[in-house]
């Protein structure tokens, strides 16, 4: 069976094809479910068709000490008025101190607006001497030659995650997941002008009232604005005066209040502490 499997006649037909030829032949030969079964146990079962083979990537592990660093930026789409209509949201946030330092609206994705968006971040954080590394996805905006090139000629550098690997760019994730909250996002946009209020509000509220429970439950503006110390020394005396008072409600000892990080990590190194 196995040497009529291989013949000339049979040898580029799959199974199922060849149990259903000796169906109609005599001597009958097999079902082709046996005929699997001979072909698997000869290793001479597999895929027919050519398959793509994806280039190796390799893993990202970026690591922030300080604000500018490292920015990480995507665009997330927001829908408009009726079915089939949207707007791009580019945002890019300081994965130190997760403030976001610049975003845009506009009716179109394209490398320009992506590229002119970072540039001008650039400019407005003071970043042009020493500017950070950008670290986004690899879609069409950010793979075209424009935006590489302009970056190139600002002198930043870029970083990208792997296809198909949120993990790779967790922080641009968690701030859309944020945004799109029932109470903060609408279901649809009226119009750009409606999209581009609606980003206005919710970026200043993100920056200047959201607690981040990443910073120790801090506003993202405290890092960047040096303020991270002073909110810790407040907190801390409002946690000794109420530990002075019932220190039986405190079983683990006199409360500690959480600082932010001093090193933000995108995919950290097993082997770092």
């Amino acid at each position: 069976m196995l040497a009529r499997l291989c013949s000339e006649r049979f040898m580029d037909l799959p199974p199922r094809q060849i149990g259903a030829t000796l169906l109609d032949e005599d001597p009958y030969g097999c079902h082709w479910r046996t005929l699997y079964r001979i072909l698997k146990e000869s290793r001479a079962v597999r895929e027919r068709r050519n398959q793509r083979v994806h280039p190796p990537y390799t893993r990202p592990e970026r690591v922030a000490t300080a604000p500018n660093q490292f920015w990480s930026m995507d665009i997330t789409t927001l829908r408009g008025p009726r079915k089939g209509t949207s707007y791009k949201c580019y945002v890019i946030v300081d994965i130190f101190s997760r403030y976001v330092v610049g975003w845009m609206v506009s009716p179109y994705e394209t490398a320009d607006l992506a590229a002119d968006l970072v540039v001008t971040t650039c400019e407005r954080q003071g970043a042009t001497a020493d500017p950070p590394t950008v670290h986004t996805d690899r879609g069409a905006p950010m793979t075209a030659r424009t935006y590489i090139q302009l970056l190139g000629q600002l002198g930043v550098t870029r970083s990208y995650a792997r296809p198909y690997q949120s993990n790779d760019n967790p922080y641009s994730e968690a701030l859309f997941r944020t945004a799109q909250y029932p109470h903060l996002y609408p279901r649809r946009f009226g119009s750009l002008e409606d999209a581009q209020q609606w980003a206005r509000w919710f970026f200043a509220w993100y920056n200047e009232m959201f607690y981040h429970s990443g910073l120790g439950l801090m506003h993202p503006r405290t890092v960047p604005y040096g303020h991270t110390e002073a909110v810790r020394v407040a907190r801390q005396q409002v946690m000794n005066s109420a530990y002075a008072q019932h220190p039986e409600r405190f079983l683990g000892g006199r409360p500690r209040i959480p600082m932010p990080p001093r090193a933000v990590w995108i995919n950290k190194p097993k082997h770092t502490t």
